[in-house]
C-alpha cells in the first residue's frame, strides 16, 4: 500500500474513512510481522524508584536488551525477510545514525545477504564498530542522517541494491510495532498514558496504530528532543517540514524531517509531542541507571525524560505509564557529560555566579552563610582588589524553589548573585574556564591541591582553620561522585607564615600536595 499525501485538506469524514484504512492494514500487517528470528521479546519491567518518585506506576520496556541493544532490528527484519532471491541478489543498502544499521547487519547475517550501511561521520564509535563486526560494509559520509541517506540513495542506484529505510516503510513500521504487542500481552490491564521517543516516526507509527486500535482510551505521547523535534513541527505546521538543523546529542533521533508514511499514520493517532532539554535527557538516564543498572543512550531515554516532564505538568497520580527504552548504544566516554548534566536536569543542582568582597575572611563568611549545603563545585581567581567573582554549584533538595531561596538569602546579605543553572554558554564552557591567569603578580601566593571529604562542611572547616590575614587567591573544586573531592586552593601567605602555614595543614587533616612548583601553574595560572 503506498500512501501519497493530499494536497488539500480532506472533509472530516473522508479523513476519517482514510485513517481507518490506514489503520485496517497497518493492523494486518503488524500480525504478520516476522520479527522473532533475530529479535527477542523483551520485559516489560517496573521502575520502582520511579514509581515512587513521580506517585504513578511506572513500566519501562526494555528494548535496550535486543541483541543489537536498540528496538530497531525489529523494522528491518520484518523488511528483509519478506524480499525475494532476485531482490536480494545485488545485496542491500542503508542509511543509520548507528541502531537502524545494526538491525540491518544482524538481519542481513541472518539470511545471508550483502549489506552497505552508509553512517555519519559524527556516529558513535560503538555503533560503527558494531556493525562492522555484524559484517556489514560500512561507508562514513556526512555529518547527519540525511546527509547520509542521500547518499545510500545513490548507492543504491548504482548497485541496483534493495534500499532498507529505517521509519518510511510500511513493513519496517510493522515490525516496530511489534513492541506494542508485546506490551499489551505483557500487562493486559489498563494502561493511562504511553511514551514513545520519536527520530523519524517509524515507531511510534505503528506502535499508534496497534495500541489506538486494542485501548482507544489511553494517550499516547511522543517525545523528541528539543534540538531535533521533526514530529513536533510537523504537528504544527499540520504537514511535513524539514528543520534547518538538528542537535546530535541524542543521534539516534537526529532526523530532520519525519517520514512521510509514519506521519500519515501517527498524525492523527498522537495525543501529544513533548520536547526535553539535554539536561531533562541526562537527568533521565541517570533515572533508568538507578532502577535498572542499565545505560540507555540518550535516544533510549528520551521516554521516560517526557514521562516525568508531563508528570510533573499534569500533576497526575496513580496512573499506569509506561515509556519506552529504545536503545543503549553509547560511547562510555559520553557519560562524563551525562553525569555532569543529570544533576542540573534533575534540579538537585543549582550553578550560580556571586560576586564577595575581595578580602581575607570574605570566601569563610561567604561559604557560612550555607555550610550545611552540598557544595558541588566552587571556582575563583584573584583579579581585583576590591571583589571576587564566585562560580559556585550547590546541591538542592528543592529544585527551582530552594535556588530562589538562596538567591534571595545571598541578596539579603548584600552580595550579588546570578543563577546560571540555565545558562548553557556557562555550563558548556565557561564553569571550566573560571580562573586562567591572574591579571596581575599576586604578592606570596602558593598553591597546595587537596582532598577534601566530600561532605557537607568540609570547605567551611578548611577554612576556619586558616589564620586571619592569609587570603585566597585561587580555588577550584568539583564534585565528581569520588568519596573525596579534589581541590586545588592558591594562598597568599607570607615567607615569615611559612611554618605556621604547616601548622595548619597538620591541624586540617587533609591530604595535600604542593603544586607552586608545577609547571602547569607557572605556564597557565601565575
Amino acid at each position: 500500500m503506498t500512501l501519497t499525501p493530499h494536497p488539500f485538506p480532506f472533509t472530516p469524514d473522508v479523513h476519517s474513512c482514510i485513517v481507518t484504512i490506514m489503520m485496517n492494514d497497518m493492523i494486518e500487517r503488524i500480525k504478520q510481522a516476522q520479527v522473532y528470528d533475530v529479535a527477542v521479546v523483551t520485559p516489560l519491567e517496573s521502575a520502582n524508584k520511579l514509581s515512587r518518585q513521580l506517585g504513578n506506576k511506572v513500566l519501562l520496556k526494555r528494548e535496550d536488551l535486543q541483541p543489537v541493544f536498540s528496538f530497531k532490528l525489529r523494522g528491518a527484519y520484518n523488511r528483509m525477510a519478506a524480499l525475494s532471491s532476485d531482490e536480494t541478489k545485488n545485496g542491500v543498502v542503508a542509511a543509520s545514525a548507528g541502531n537502524h544499521a545494526q538491525g540491518v547487519a544482524l538481519s542481513a547475517r541472518q539470511l545471508g545477504i550483502a549489506a552497505t550501511i552508509v553512517m555519519p561521520k559524527t556516529t558513535p564509535a560503538i555503533k560503527v564498530d558494531a556493525v562492522r563486526h555484524l559484517g556489514a560494509e560500512v561507508i562514513l559520509h556526512g555529518n547527519t542522517y540525511d546527509d547520509a541517506c542521500t547518499y545510500a540513495y545513490t548507492l543504491r542506484d548504482e548497485r541496483s541494491a534493495v534500499f532498507i529505510h529505517p521509519y518510511d516503510d510500511l513493513a519496517v513500521i510493522a515490525g516496530q510495532a511489534t513492541i506494542a504487542v508485546e506490551i499489551l500481552e505483557q500487562h493486559p490491564q489498563q494502561i493511562d498514558v504511553f511514551f514513545i521517543p520519536v527520530g523519524g516516526g517509524g515507531l511510534i507509527a505503528g506502535m499508534a496504530s496497534w495500541i489506538k486500535h486494542h485501548r482507544p482510551n489511553a494517550r499516547i505521547i511522543a517525545v523528541e528532543p528539543e534540538d531535533a523535534g521533526c514530529f513536533y513541527a510537523a504537528q504544527q505546521a499540520g504537514k511535513r517540514v524539514e528543520l534547518e538543523q538538528v542537535g546530535i546529542f541524542a543521534d539516534g533521533v537526529a532526523v530532520k524531517q519525519v517520514g512521510e508514511i509514519p506521519f500519515q499514520l501517527a498524525k492523527d493517532l498522537v495525543d501529544e509531542v513533548i520536547l526535553v532539554s539535554t539536561d531533562e535527557i541526562c537527568a533521565a538516564i541517570m533515572d533508568i541507571f538507578d532502577d535498572t543498572r542499565a545505560i540507555t543512550e540518550p535516544a533510549g531515554a528520551l521516554a521516560v525524560a517526557g514521562m516525568k516532564k508531563y508528570v510533573r505538568r499534569e500533576a497526575i497520580h496513580d496512573e499506569t505509564l509506561i515509556a519506552v527504552n529504545s536503545g543503549a548504544n553509547m560511547n562510555f566516554d559520553r557519560l562524563r557529560h551525562i553525569a555532569e548534566r543529570a544533576e542540573l536536569g534533575e534540579q538537585r543542582e543549582g550553578l550560580l555566579a556571586v560576586t564577595i568582597p575581595e578580602r581575607p575572611g570574605s570566601f569563610r563568611d561567604f561559604c557560612g552563610l550555607f555550610a550545611e549545603q552540598g557544595i558541588t563545585e566552587f571556582n575563583y581567581r584573584y583579579s581585583d582588589a576590591a571583589k571576587a567573582h564566585v562560580f559556585v554549584g550547590v546541591q538542592l533538595s528543592r529544585g527551582a524553589e530552594e535556588q530562589e531561596s538562596l538567591l534571595a538569602m545571598f541578596k539579603k546579605h548584600g552580595y550579588d548573585a546570578i543563577d546560571m543553572t540555565d545558562n548553557e554558554m556557562a555550563k558548556i564552557h565557561t564553569r571550566y574556564m573560571v580562573g586562567g591567569r591572574a591579571s596581575h603578580a599576586v604578592d606570596n601566593e602558593i598553591l597546595y591541591r587537596f582532598e577534601f571529604p566530600e561532605r557537607p562542611g568540609a570547605l567551611l572547616r578548611f577554612l576556619n582553620h586558616m589564620a586571619t590575614g592569609w587570603n585566597i587567591s585561587l580555588f577550584h573544586y568539583r564534585n565528581h561522585g569520588a568519596a573525596y573531592g579534589r581541590v586545588l586552593v592558591g594562598m597568599q601567605v607570607p615567607a615569615a607564615d611559612m611554618s605556621k602555614f604547616q601548622q595548619f595543614l597538620d591541624d586540617v587533616g587533609y591530604r595535600y600536595w604542593c603544586e607552586t612548583d608545577n609547571p602547569a601553574y607557572d605556564l597557565f595560572l601565575k
